[in-house]
């Protein structure tokens, strides 16, 4: 794989390796880096499945700064990259400028959605998911009181929490503890502040603690392990990153949504137009591997199962902050 370094976008001309003839794949990062063992990654996780099937390789970048998004986005187009996808919902405006420019590439933008001819956006109904670890929190916890720690904070990640607290009071939890690390971009990335917020949770009671923050969850589940309680990671499946200590995690098949997105453009199947996945869907979902098989127990799982079956047939309804911003639990 071929990183670009984009220090001087606008004045370097930058020379690209060829790639297959019909298809030149280029992938963006949002702030907190390719390797932020949440979102990012499982985005380069779904382009390196691509890579390895095909044999088609792809070159990608980890923006830095908020400029660097239209600069990126304008630089691989004019170098005839096809298809260009993005992680997360800061590229809405630059993509809007740029997918106007550029008619003739595919754009894929994932977390939000931008309506374009040439566009597909791909958003997940991440309050199912939410809710469903939720109801293992509350079963988890013996206390009663869990957590919650978003990380910037905006109506995506609100929605995270309220579909949480939902799906944790259903399981009888009495109270949920909420934080958001920040207001701004630097709150993906921050695993100190989100050990410290998780360590003032925890002296308030709370032993299940639900981190939706990018690369600062990493800091959360640490601080969970270093206190023998447990933590609920997010969007990558983060149960091996502290073995024992992670409760389960809310996966969102970011992964998925970006190797669709290339093998579609492969193909000659790329649509634009938008993509909501939910559980019913595939697109999120609760982990089980071996780093967690211990922590949840036969009743645990079946009660799981049961509020991600009972959203799937409708008769649990979950909240979704991003249509109506009073959460009701």
């Amino acid at each position: 794989m071929k990183r670009i370094v984009l220090g001087l976008l606008a004045a370097t001309a930058l020379a690209f390796p060829a790639l297959a003839d019909d298809i030149k794949p280029a992938l963006l990062y949002d702030l907190g880096g390719k390797f932020d063992k949440s979102f990012n990654e499982a985005a380069y996780n779904g382009a390196e499945k691509f890579k390895k099937e095909t044999g088609i390789d792809y070159v990608d970048f980890e923006i830095s700064n908020a400029s660097q998004r239209e600069q990126a986005l304008r630089r691989f187009a004019e170098d005839g990259r096809n298809p260009i996808i993005m992680t997360g919902f800061s590229f809405v405006d630059s993509l809007t400028k740029v997918a106007a420019d550029y008619p003739d590439t595919k754009f894929e933008i994932i977390d939000d959605a931008v309506d374009a001819p040439n566009v597909r956006s791909v958003t997940f109904k991440e309050n199912e998911g939410s809710y469903v670890v939720g109801v293992l929190a509350a079963m988890a916890s013996k206390s009663h009181k869990v957590g919650f720690i978003g990380g910037m904070d905006v109506p995506l990640i609100r929605k995270f929490g309220c579909g949480y607290v939902g799906g944790a009071k259903a399981a009888g939890a009495t109270d949920v503890l909420y934080n958001m690390t920040g207001d701004t971009p630097a709150a993906w990335n921050d695993p100190a502040k989100g050990g410290e917020i998780a360590k003032t949770q925890m002296d308030q009671g709370a032993d299940v603690i639900y981190a939706a923050a990018g690369g600062t969850g990493v800091g959360v589940l640490q601080a969970a392990a270093d206190a023998g309680k447990l933590g609920i990671g997010v969007d990558s499946n983060q149960n091996g990153l502290q073995p024992g200590h992670v409760l389960t995690s809310m996966v969102k098949r970011v992964d998925v949504a970006v190797y669709n997105g290339l093998m579609d453009a492969k193909d000659g199947k790329f649509t634009a137009g938008a993509q909501h996945l939910g559980l019913k869907e595939g697109g999120v979902d609760y982990a089980m591997d071996d780093n967690n098989k211990d922590l949840v127990t036969a009743e645990m799982k079946a009660a799981a199962d049961k509020a991600k079956q009972d959203i799937i047939d409708g008769k649990i309804e979950v909240h979704d902050f991003t249509t109506d911003s009073k959460c009701p639990y």
